[in-house]
């Protein structure tokens, strides 16, 4: 299964670490391939491959081009939890969503 990260969801509010935990996890335990969708990934490489956010992520991939499990801000397509950030105090919701849309296919 892959996992569709939304590019705005790797800006604060989310919390960098929270955000490095939740790949972790999807990438080691649920053997989910872990992208990040977005139009123009340069920003965002140069933001979060020094701070070692691309240790669980495979790539960056354009909108709509991947099937999986969508992480976003608003719903685009199916199978897709919704949030506005990821941080302590969520990421295991998030987590459970995310299993639950695995189990959706």
């Amino acid at each position: 299964m892959t996992l569709i990260i939304r590019d705005q969801l790797v800006n604060p509010p989310t919390w960098f670490s929270s955000f490095r935990d939740l790949t972790l996890y999807c990438n080691v335990f649920l053997k989910d391939d872990v992208v990040i969708e977005s139009d123009d990934p340069d920003p965002y490489v140069k933001w979060i491959r020094p701070r070692g956010g691309m240790d669980f992520v495979e790539d960056f991939v354009r909108p709509g081009s991947e099937d999986g499990v969508h992480l976003d801000v608003e719903p685009n397509f199916p199978r897709t939890v919704i949030t506005d950030r990821i941080a302590p105090e969520n990421i295991h919701q998030l987590i459970r969503r995310i299993q639950f849309c695995r189990g959706l296919t």
